[in-house]
C-alpha cells in the first residue's frame, strides 16, 4: 500500500497558516502557525509564531521564534530569541543567542552560546555553553556538563545592551552529572563524580565521588567526598 506523500507548508510576508501534519514547513517573514504542527523539516527565518505544540525531525530558525506548547526535535540549529510555553525536547540541539524554557528542557546534546531560562529541570546528556548574560535553571541534570564566558562577539554586544547590570554566570538550585566542569556558576549544592570549579564560581556544598579542583578565585562553602 502506496503512502500519500505529505503536502508542504510555505508561508512568505506577514501571513498565517493552519496547523497539521506536513513534510515540509517553510517560513519566511512575520508568519503565524495556529495549530499543532508535525512535520519532517522545520525552516523558519523571521518573527514566527507557532500557537500550539511543534514537532520536526530537522529545524533550522533564525529570528524571534515562540512556541505555544512543546518544541519536539530530532536536530535544531537556532540563532536568535526563542520563547517556548512547554517543554522543549530534541536529541541534537545548536544555539546562539537567548533562549526562555518556561517548562522544562529534555536534551541529549546542547552546545553554543549565549543564555537560556529554563523554569524547570534541564536535564541532558552533554552540554557545552558559552554564556554571554546571566543564565537560569531551576536544577540541572547531566552526563557531562562544561560552562564558560564567551569571548566578545556580536551577540555578546547585543546581550550587554539587553541586560547591561546582569553579571554573566549560571544560576541553578543544583547540578547533579558524571562530569562537571564549570567557571562563572552559582549553585547551591554541586553533586557529581569529577568535578571542576573554576574561576568566578559561588558554590554553597560541592559533593564529588572521584576526583575535585577548585580555583584559586572560586567561593565554596563546604565540601564532601562521597563514597563510590
Amino acid at each position: 500500500m502506496n503512502k500519500q506523500p505529505l503536502p508542504d507548508l510555505q508561508l512568505t510576508g506577514i501571513t498565517g497558516g493552519a496547523g497539521g501534519i506536513y513534510d515540509q514547513v517553510i517560513l519566511e517573514g512575520v508568519c503565524r502557525v495556529n495549530g499543532a504542527v508535525r512535520a519532517q523539516v522545520i525552516k523558519a527565518n523571521g518573527v514566527i509564531t507557532f500557537n500550539g505544540n511543534a514537532t520536526a525531525e530537522e529545524m533550522r530558525a533564525n529570528g524571534k521564534l515562540k512556541v505555544g506548547g512543546t518544541l519536539q526535535f530530532g536536530s535544531m540549529e537556532f540563532d536568535g530569541m526563542m520563547t517556548i510555553d512547554g517543554d522543549l525536547r530534541g536529541e541534537n540541539c545548536s544555539l546562539n543567542g537567548m533562549l526562555n524554557i518556561k517548562g522544562d528542557g529534555e536534551l541529549e546534546n546542547l552546545s553554543g552560546e549565549g543564555v537560556f531560562t529554563v523554569s524547570g529541570l534541564l536535564s541532558a546528556g552533554h552540554v557545552d555553553y558559552r554564556l554571554q548574560g546571566q543564565a537560569k535553571a531551576g536544577e540541572i541534570g547531566v552526563e557531562t556538563l562544561v560552562v564558560r564566558k564567551a569571548g566578545g562577539s556580536l551577540w555578546n554586544k547585543l546581550a550587554s545592551g539587553l541586560i547591561p547590570k546582569l553579571r554573566t554566570e549560571l544560576i541553578t538550585r543544583s547540578i547533579e552529572g558524571d562530569v562537571l566542569d564549570l567557571e562563572f556558576t552559582t549553585a547551591d549544592v554541586v553533586r557529581g563524580g569529577i568535578v571542576k570549579i573554576g574561576q568566578g564560581c559561588r558554590i554553597g556544598r560541592v559533593e564529588y565521588l572521584t576526583e575535585l579542583s577548585v580555583h584559586p578565585d572560586a567561593s565554596v562553602g563546604k565540601v564532601e567526598k562521597g563514597s563510590e
